[in-house]
């Protein structure tokens, strides 16, 4: 996020903020990713209720390699497994491209890790007070590793209904 404060000889650092608050949904190369997948949540599409798409839900994030986090990514698998033929797909940066692509959450600080260290939290998505279809997003993690310790909470909004 230090790329902001100098752009050209510019001073964009107000933008910092914005991408703080406001998670960018984009590809991300397969490459960039440095932890292993974590599922935080499942919801049966056959059951589901209004009220269990707002959710807090734990996560363990692991490292594959020595490098350094700058944001946290998600997305979402899809199963139909009550059909004669069972047929599934990811929108994950591992899968083949569709157009809900992949939601990057920044943070403000990076994370360095090492392999196999975790980066431990929790997810809170409810939808916003003033517009129902939009997203409140909370996320909390902490990382106690070789480099040094680090946590933070993140509070994004998604505008789902612009998507």
């Amino acid at each position: 996020m230090e790329d902001w404060d100098n752009v050209y000889g510019f001073d964009y650092s107000c933008i910092k903020e914005v991408a703080l608050r406001e998670p960018l949904v984009d590809t991300v190369d397969l490459k960039a990713v440095v932890t292993k997948p974590f599922a935080f949540k499942r919801i049966d599409l056959s059951t589901a209720k209004k009220e269990d798409l707002a959710f807090e839900a734990p996560f363990k994030l692991k490292a594959t390699r020595n490098d350094f986090i700058h944001a946290f990514i998600g997305w979402f698998d899809t199963e139909f497994s009550c059909l004669h033929v069972p047929l599934s797909f990811s929108t994950g940066p591992h899968a083949r491209y569709t157009h809900w692509k992949q939601t990057v959450f920044y943070t403000r600080d990076t994370i360095a890790v090492s392999e196999n260290e975790e980066i431990e939290g929790s997810i809170k998505v409810s939808p916003n007070a003033r517009n129902n279809r939009d997203l409140d997003i909370v996320i909390k993690y902490q990382h106690n590793g070789s480099s040094g310790s680090t946590s933070e909470t993140l509070e994004f909004q998604m505008c789902v209904s612009q998507l």
